[in-house]
């Protein structure tokens, strides 16, 4: 992985912190439902930035990239459902919140940065 790409490791480290809470959820508090769906989102993000890093093209990439930034928004959606059911408590759903904020942020500043670059071509 390269050091210098911070989505790349950003989005990394929260995939191992969603399947590190899709654990507690399984095994201490006996969740299966909406424990599968924050692990589906919560991993996704990162598989799709991978995927926008091989992109064929910046159209390509771009699509990519917002699938990511589309992941991240469900992820923090099942997020806060958790909190609402106390599934989680405040203190561990701010912590991956705040993450999934941040993701959204870089990614969508990457977005920008691309379809100004796009406009500039065409």
């Amino acid at each position: 992985m390269k050091s210098d790409n911070i989505i790349q490791q950003k989005s990394f480290a929260f995939a191992v912190r969603i399947i590190n809470v899709y654990k507690y959820l399984i095994s201490e508090k006996k969740e299966f439902v909406l424990s599968k769906q924050v692990l589906r989102s919560g991993t996704s993000i990162g598989a799709n930035i991978e995927e926008s890093i091989g992109g064929q093209s910046d159209k390509d990439f771009l699509s990519k990239l917002s699938i990511a930034y589309k992941e991240a928004r469900e992820t923090a959606y099942w997020l806060r459902l958790l909190l609402a059911t106390d599934y989680l408590n405040q203190e561990q759903a701010d912590s991956l919140l705040n993450d999934a904020e941040e993701i959204c942020k870089i990614i969508g500043k990457i977005q920008i940065t691309i379809k100004n670059k796009l406009r500039i071509m065409n």
